[in-house]
């Protein structure tokens, strides 16, 4: 049975999903939280799929044995190629980043001319044009044609680790990133992946009167419309002075708790190193699914 007051499990294959962390933790400030950031063997982009969907059942499979209530999966690159199966296995419900941000992008949207900046992954992988060509045909929207414009931008994420967001070669790269964005016209961007709101100021200010879809602050809305609906939402008021978060990662990194605080805006705790078993994996499955819409 499940429990109110069973925290809700996070995980990254990096640091990239504490971006996502931080809107659940606003939404839901009574809750607890487990994240963890697989550190040993980020980044999840250059795997293929079979060890990418390895390694992420791996990582709720060591969430579930905490005895979590929900699975956030802040991590663009699982998302995209392995959600499936970590849904079909889990025994609690499982929240990606990309059906939650596509139809976000799809009612923002005023004339249906949507961008999409995220990995080669993740952008190669046709998650977020399928999901929202998808949403298209089944979500109410105020536009009859749907145009997609998806780039991959591999520079964007050590610019925001290493907090290069205002530098002037971050405005160059994303000018050069963002061209085809101003060149078709868009009028919605979807940031799909987990560290780009770190460069929100960067991206609005190369794509004036754009929208910016930030897929952790969607998949934190379905989070919550999941657990109110299912009377999961906890009725204990944590205080203020108690830490809601327990942070794992499988490498030490030297600089993850400076990292953290600028990604979060809040002092973050030492976090536990641990190692995750091979056991920890759930059954991996060779079907293909379209789970994705299953939760949002």
């Amino acid at each position: 049975m499940m429990n109110k007051n069973q925290p809700i499990g996070v995980f990254d294959s990096g640091i990239g999903g504490l971006t996502v962390l931080k809107h659940l933790r606003k939404m839901m400030p009574n809750e607890r939280f487990l994240y963890l950031g697989d550190t040993a063997r980020v980044p999840y982009g250059n795997k293929s799929k079979e060890t990418i969907r390895l390694y992420a059942q791996q990582c709720a499979g060591f969430l579930m044995a905490k005895n979590v209530k929900l699975i956030v999966v802040a991590c663009n690159t699982v998302s995209a190629n392995a959600l499936d199966e970590v849904q079909d296995f889990s025994s609690v419900p499982v929240v990606g980043m990309i059906a939650p941000a596509a139809r976000g992008a799809l009612q923002e949207s005023s004339n249906g001319r949507i961008g999409i900046i995220g990995t080669r992954a993740t952008i190669g992988s046709n998650a977020y044009q399928d999901a929202l060509r998808i949403f298209h045909t089944m979500v109410p929207t105020p536009h009859s044609q749907l145009h997609v414009t998806a780039q991959s931008c591999p520079l964007f994420v050590p610019l925001a680790e290493e907090g290069w967001q205002h530098h002037q070669a971050a405005a160059l790269i994303a000018q050069e990133y963002l061209k085809p964005m101003i060149h078709d016209k868009v009028d919605t961007l979807i940031m799909g992946c987990t560290h780009y709101p770190l460069l929100h100021n960067l991206l609005s200010t190369t794509l004036p009167n754009v929208t910016l879809i930030d897929c952790g602050e969607y998949a934190a809305k379905i989070s919550l419309e999941i657990l109110t609906q299912s009377n999961n939402v906890t009725t204990t008021i944590l205080p203020t002075h108690i830490e809601h978060t327990e942070y794992f990662i499988t490498d030490t990194t030297p600089n993850f708790s400076v990292i953290a605080e600028e990604f979060l805006g809040y002092h973050v705790p030492q976090p536990q190193r641990v190692i995750i078993e091979p056991n920890d994996a759930l059954p991996i499955s060779t079907d293909i699914h379209s789970s994705e819409f299953r939760y949002g």
